[in-house]
C-alpha cells in the first residue's frame, strides 16, 4: 500500500576523503516518498503511460499507476532468491507501445547452482491486474554456481536497439579473465537473444562478449551526448570504477586494481598493467555503487551530462560533475542517511530522479526541483 510524505533536503554532507567534493547547496532538491513497503526493490522502468514497473528482489515484480502499487504482476520465473540473487532489473522495450515487451534478469536457478540470466516477456494489462506471457529466457549464463553474490545484471538498450547485459564474476575474479566465460562481463545481444553482427571478434572470445575484466557491474547508462555505454562496478576494499567499456576490450579485474583485497593484502599486479583498460574515475575507499544514471532531463537543467549513481554503504546519491569533453570532475553527496541504500537510479520523463531504497522495507523516491 502506498504511502507518501514530503521532505525537503534541508542540508547535505561534505564528501569526507574524496577529492573535490563540495556540499549541495540546500535549497535545491525536494523529496518524495510516492510508494513503500516494497521488499528490497532492485530495478525500475517507466511506461509510456506514465507508470512504471519494478521489482523486488525476493521474486516479484509490480506496476506502480497513479501513485498506487499494484499487486504482484503473474507470471514471473523462479528465482535464486539467495543473497545478492533474485529478480533484479527491468528495462522497458524501447518499442513497447508496438510489442508491450518488458526485459528482466535475475538469478537463474539451475544445474551447479545458478547465473545471471534475462528473459522477455509481453506486458498484458486487464484493468488493475497484470501478466507475463510468452516469458522467453534469451540469455543465461553458461557456468552456474553455489555462491550467491556478484550477479551483475543492468539491463540497457543501446540506440541501435541491442541490448546491453552486465555480470558479475560471481565472486571468482578468475572468471573475470576467462575469455569462454559470460562472468564478469558486458554482454551485447539482440532482443531476440542472438548475436550482433558487429559484436567484437578477438581470438578467443565467446560471440556475444563486449568487455570482460569487469568485478560486479550494478550500474549502467547511455550518454546520450554519444550513445556509448557507461557503466560502474563494485571494487573489493576501494576501486569503485566508471568505465566507458569499448568492444573486445578488457578492464583489468583482478590482474589490476585501484583497491586492495579485503584481507589488506594487494590485489594483482598493481594499477595498471599492458592490455589492461584504465577507469574514468574511480573511489578510495569504496562507496558500494549501484544504479546509474546519465542526467539528461529539464528540470535540473544544469546538471545536463552529469552522473547520478547510488551509494549502498554511505547511503547517498553521488552527483559528479561532466566537463564539455566528458570528464568527471567534482562530487557531491545529496540526500545522504535519508533514505536508507540507494539501490537504482532512474531520471523520469517530467526530468526528476527516482531512486529505490535497498531495505526489507524499500521505496521509491523522487526528487524534484525545490522551487
Amino acid at each position: 500500500m502506498q504511502t507518501s510524505k514530503k521532505l525537503f533536503i534541508a542540508a547535505f554532507s561534505l564528501i569526507m576523503a574524496v577529492a573535490g567534493a563540495i556540499p549541495a547547496r540546500a535549497q535545491d532538491v525536494d523529496a518524495d516518498v510516492i510508494a513503500d513497503g516494497l521488499r528490497n526493490p532492485w530495478g525500475l522502468d517507466f511506461l509510456p503511460d506514465g507508470g512504471a514497473v519494478v521489482t523486488e528482489r525476493p521474486g516479484q515484480m509490480r506496476l506502480l499507476v497513479d501513485g498506487r502499487l499494484s499487486d504482484p504482476i503473474n507470471g514471473v520465473p523462479k528465482v535464486a532468491a539467495r543473497g545478492q540473487g533474485g529478480l533484479l532489473d527491468i528495462a522497458i522495450s524501447p518499442r513497447f507501445t508496438e510489442d508491450s515487451l518488458v526485459f528482466f534478469s535475475f538469478s537463474e536457478p539451475g544445474s551447479g547452482g545458478a547465473g545471471t540470466a534475462v528473459a522477455r516477456a509481453k506486458l498484458v494489462r486487464d484493468g488493475g491486474d497484470a501478466r507475463l506471457e510468452d516469458v522467453t529466457t534469451i540469455f543465461s549464463m553458461n557456468r552456474k554456481t553455489g555462491t550467491t553474490r556478484h550477479f551483475g545484471s543492468r539491463l540497457v538498450f543501446s540506440p541501435d536497439g541491442t541490448l546491453f547485459i552486465t555480470t558479475g564474476d560471481r565472486g571468482d575474479g578468475k572468471r573475470a579473465q576467462n575469455m569462454r566465460d559470460h562472468a564478469g562481463a558486458v554482454i551485447r545481444i539482440n532482443t531476440d537473444g542472438t548475436v550482433p553482427a558487429d559484436n567484437p571478434k578477438p581470438e578467443g572470445w565467446l560471440p556475444e562478449l563486449w568487455s570482460k575484466g569487469h568485478r560486479n557491474i550494478q550500474g549502467a547508462a547511455i550518454d546520450p551526448a554519444t550513445g556509448t555505454l557507461l557503466t560502474v562496478e563494485h571494487g573489493a576494499k576501494g576501486g569503485d570504477e566508471i568505465n566507458r567499456p569499448e568492444a573486445g576490450k578488457n578492464y583489468g579485474w583482478p590482474v589490476i586494481s585501484y583497491g586492495m583485497d579485503y584481507s589488506g593484502d594487494k590485489i594483482g599486479v598493481g594499477t595498471e598493467a599492458p592490455g589492461y583498460e584504465q577507469p574514468l574515475h574511480y573511489w578510495d575507499p569504496s562507496i558500494a555503487p549501484s544504479g546509474m544514471a546519465v542526467y539528461d532531463g529539464g528540470m535540473f537543467s544544469e546538471w545536463k551530462g552529469d552522473l547520478l549513481i547510488g551509494s549502498l554503504k554511505f547511503a547517498y546519491l553521488a552527483h559528479l560533475d561532466r566537463d564539455a569533453s566528458g570528464g568527471i570532475g567534482e562530487e557531491t553527496r545529496l540526500v545522504e542517511d535519508e533514505f536508507g541504500r540507494i539501490r537504482d537510479v532512474n531520471v523520469a520523463p517530467d526530468g526528476s530522479i527516482w531512486l529505490l531504497t535497498d531495505q526489507r522495507q524499500g521505496a521509491i523516491v523522487r526528487l524534484s526541483r525545490a522551487d
